[in-house]
This record gives C-alpha cells, sequence and structure tokens, in this order.
C-alpha cells in the first residue's frame, strides 16, 4: 500500500470527512488525533490506534468499532482494505514501502546491525496492544510480574500470523518468533522484574542502559544510534556536546524500548498478534479481568508463582511454533489457557460491568486448542488450495 496513493489519502480523509487533526512531519501528514485518541501509522504502513483512557469495556469496543467504521469507509472507496494478521502473509521486506517519518528511516539502518529479524518486525509485523493502568509501586510490580509470566499464554491464544512469502512459515506466531531476534538490547522477557529488587528505579536503570537511536531537535530526528543515554544525562552525547535531555527526549527514549510487557505511565501487553474483530475485543478483556480483580490477580499470581526463569524463557520462545500445543511440565500450554481465561471471566463478573462475554471466545479457542493460526493453516490445506491470496478475503476488514 504506496504510502501517497493510499495511506496519505486514508489519513487525509479522516482529518476532511470525520474532523481529526492532522499530525504532520516534514510536509507530510504522518497521523491525526482526535480528543484522546491517535491514528499514527507504523513503518510498513500499519495503522495504529492509540485509544483514549476509558472506564470499561463496552467504552473500549464501542471506540475500535467507531475507528474502524471511518478507516473502511474511507478505505473502501479508494479500493483498499485492512488485513487482520500479525504478519504480511505476501510481500517482502522489500515489497513494503517506507512511511516517511524520521525515526524509522534511522531504525531501517541500525537494526540490521542488532539482530537478523529487525527489518521484518518493523515492516511485516501487526500486533493488537492493550495499555492498564496501575495505582501504585507496589500494584505496578504484581500486575507486571504476573502479565510478564502469562504473555507467552496471551501469544499461544492470539496466535494469528502462521504465513510468510505465500506459504506456511513453520510458525503460528511468526510476528512473535521475529521478536527474539530483533536486538537483544531492548527486547525480552527481562528475568531480573522477578527479582527482589524490581520497582520504578530498577526499571528505569534498564531503560537508561538501552542504547539510544535518535534525539529530536527543531522537527527532525538526528541519528546517535548505540550511543548511551545515560551520557547524555551528562552532557555527553558526542553528537550533542554540552545538551542536556528533556522531559519529551526521555519519553521518546522510552518508545524504543520493546519488552513483551513495557512500563510507561501504564503498561503494554505486547504478546498478541493482530487479528479479526473478535481478538480486538478479546485482548483487553482477558488482561482486564486477571488484573483489575483482587481475587483474579491473586489467582493469576499463583498460577506462576514457581516457574522457573528457564521455564519462562523456553515459554516465550517455544509458543511462537506450536502454539497451545507446547508442551510445558506435564501437559500443555493449552492446560495454562484455560486456566488463565477461566480467572480473567470470574474478575470480569465480579467487576460487575457486564464484560465477561468479551472472553467467551477465547475459551472456546483455550478448550479446544484451534487458535485462529490453527483454523488458517487448516484452510490453506483444505480450502484454499494453498492459494495465499484466499487469505485477504478472509481477514480483511
Amino acid at each position: 500500500m504506496e504510502y501517497d496513493a493510499h495511506v496519505a489519502k486514508l489519513l487525509h480523509a479522516l482529518v476532511d470527512r470525520f474532523d481529526w487533526e492532522p499530525i504532520t512531519e516534514a510536509g507530510n501528514i504522518i497521523g491525526c488525533k482526535l480528543n484522546g485518541q491517535s491514528v499514527t501509522l507504523e513503518p510498513g504502513g500499519q495503522f495504529e490506534l492509540s485509544g483514549a483512557p476509558l472506564a470499561n469495556l463496552h467504552q473500549t469496543c464501542a471506540e475500535v468499532h467507531s475507528h474502524l467504521y471511518q478507516v473502511k469507509t474511507v478505505a473502501k472507496e479508494i479500493g483498499v482494505s485492512f488485513l487482520g494478521l500479525g504478519f504480511q502473509p505476501k510481500w517482502s521486506v522489500a515489497d513494503t514501502p517506507v512511511m516517511p517519518k524520521g525515526r524509522y528511516k534511522i531504525m531501517k539502518q541500525y537494526m540490521p546491525k542488532r539482530g537478523n529479524k529487525g527489518l521484518d518486525m518493523m515492516f511485516r509485523t501487526c500486533t493488537i496492544q492493550v495499555n492498564l493502568d496501575f495505582e501504585s509501586e507496589e500494584d505496578m510490580v504484581r500486575k507486571f510480574r504476573t502479565s510478564l509470566a502469562l504473555q507467552p499464554i496471551a501469544t499461544a491464544l492470539f496466535a494469528n500470523s502462521p504465513f510468510c512469502d505465500g506459504k506456511p512459515s513453520g510458525q503460528k506466531s511468526l510476528r512473535s518468533d521475529v521478536w527474539t531476534d530483533t536486538d537483544p538490547d531492548r527486547t525480552g522477557s527481562l528475568q531480573w522484574v522477578f527479582e527482589d529488587d524490581f520497582g520504578f528505579e530498577r526499571y528505569a536503570e534498564y531503560v537508561l542502559d538501552v542504547p539510544m537511536y535518535f534525539v529530536y531537535r527543531d522537527g527532525a530526528y538526528h541519528d546517535v544510534t548505540g550511543e548511551s543515554f545515560r551520557d547524555f544525562m551528562r552532557g555527553e552525547l558526542p553528537q550533542f556536546p554540552g545538551e542536556y535531555p528533556t522531559l519529551d527526549d526521555w519519553e521518546q527514549h522510552l518508545t524504543t524500548c520493546f519488552p513483551e510487557v513495557r512500563l510507561k505511565r501504564y503498561m503494554e501487553m505486547r504478546g498478541a498478534d493482530g487479528g479479526p474483530w473478535g481478538n480486538i475485543c478479546a485482548l483487553p478483556a482477558v488482561w482486564v479481568g486477571l488484573l483489575y480483580d483482587e481475587t483474579a490477580l491473586a489467582d493469576a499470581e499463583a498460577l506462576v508463582a514457581d516457574w522457573t526463569p528457564e521455564e519462562r524463557e523456553y515459554l516465550r520462545k517455544a509458543v511462537t511454533k506450536d502454539g497451545l500445543q507446547t508442551k510445558f511440565r506435564d501437559g500443555t500450554v493449552q492446560d495454562i489457557a484455560v486456566e488463565m481465561v477461566r480467572i480473567s471471566k470470574e474478575g470480569l463478573t465480579r467487576r460487575g460491568c457486564n464484560e465477561e462475554n468479551f472472553v467467551d471466545g477465547l475459551m472456546e479457542m483455550a478448550t479446544s486448542g484451534q487458535t485462529q493460526a490453527d483454523k488458517l493453516l487448516d484452510a490453506y490445506v483444505n480450502k484454499w488450495g494453498m492459494d495465499i491470496d484466499r487469505v485477504y478475503k478472509e481477514l480483511s476488514y
């Protein structure tokens, strides 16, 4: 989907017809914002809706529904559509247009120096994330540890990226597999989070040690790849001697860390593939049910309490290939997924907001062992005649 022919048209249409305010860089429209929401572009033209802070899942789903109505209305008129998948099933990195954002140019040059799949991550993956808040440092620590341990289970449940270069890839979540070979300085499952001294300060120390990508000044991104933010804080950044970072510099730097759970002023759950409509609402639902009810959070903590660092790392890597069928101890990840969704649904019920039905589809997947990836692989062989183009019809919004 070329930027100027399609992506820019879509963004301009949101501004002209639905009253969004444009976000521009170097004369190009690169996003738009409205009432606490924003639509921004990922490197390969992926659209990202960042929603406003909301009180319940009904509001979240209504917000997403409104967004999809708007972009689908415009997309249909110009002959394009959106694909609900976690990895581009056909196009190569070379086939994918680069969005006109300065930070992406810098990242594209740097990524191959730190891993083999960084460009795949940038240009060919798509995720659904949910942002959740916390009320204290202690609350953050409990939620962060629990959600980090369970992130591989979410990856397995939401696996929806089994194709690459026009055929099955051998992975059920190729998107998640790509992250295991992207950049070890800023990715991973952060095993130190489970140590006794974890808190805001420990996370800040981690971010300070993540090598920098850029500094944004006077409307432009300046390449400082590999430099130290600690040096920047001492006024010793070679490219900006004697200059000190602003709070905006720190916030920008935070966005260049890519662990499975990311901490800002809230926590980002980053383990799920992009997917169909039902998955968009199910993802925040399963995490809200687990983390926003005290009994559910305690049950979820107990579920993962005796997992070892080696087991957590094993799960992170193994589920990308085998999904719910991943072997774990005396059973499979499917067993854990059933329990995880059960705990979540009970937590949602206790919240009293009539939200528990949002995880019914997940429970069906967990109990059957058939995720979206499994269904797609079966369809590829038995219904599509191994014609990958059929996926565009089946999973288009």
